[in-house]
């Protein structure tokens, strides 16, 4: 779902092809690359969005010894789509890592959605937090298992701790238009 957004967040901004898109990707860092996004991966997202009625073949150049380029437009249903996907997109993120193209195209939806989203999101993980701390406390660890338990314990902790941390920066941040 990513790569949609990705592409219809490019077409919002300027009619485009599939080729030029991967090369965007790739300068100056190699997103296609650390994201596994090969030239296939992207026409097959173009045609499927096309198969949508999201984009539509806008012009096609022909060029002397190359394949002929197929240059794409966002349709309005395109345009109404882009902000549902977004959302979605933040709606069933595990993680930040999870978000970026989403953030990256926060400009096309509510940010106040957005925080909505992702305050609920937040909640969830504390109150699921706070039920496994509760739990910790009632149960009694045998000396054999003592030092395993306070391994997986430090580790689940820290891990929840930073996620918290960040997820509480980040909505801050969507609220000061940071972001």
């Amino acid at each position: 779902m990513s790569i949609q957004i990705f592409i219809l967040s490019k077409l919002m901004e300027d009619n485009n092809y599939p080729y030029k898109l991967k090369k965007q990707l790739s300068e100056p860092i190699p997103l296609d690359q650390l994201g596994g996004l090969t030239e296939s991966k992207l026409y097959y997202h173009f045609d499927s969005l096309a198969k949508q009625g999201l984009i539509e073949t806008v012009e096609i150049v022909k060029e002397e010894h190359r394949p002929d380029k197929q240059i794409f437009t966002i349709t309005a249903k395109g345009r109404e789509e882009l902000p549902k996907k977004i959302y979605k997109l933040f709606e069933n993120a595990d993680k930040i890592s999870d978000m970026v193209v989403g953030l990256a195209s926060i400009k096309y939806v509510d940010r106040e959605k957005v925080v909505e989203i992702l305050e609920k999101k937040l909640k969830k993980i504390k109150d699921h937090w706070e039920q496994i701390t509760n739990f910790e406390k009632q149960i009694q660890i045998d000396k054999e298992h003592e030092k395993f338990a306070e391994f997986m314990s430090g580790y689940v902790s820290t891990r929840t701790e930073h996620t918290i941390y960040w997820l509480e920066e980040l909505i801050k941040r969507i609220k000061q238009r940071e972001i």
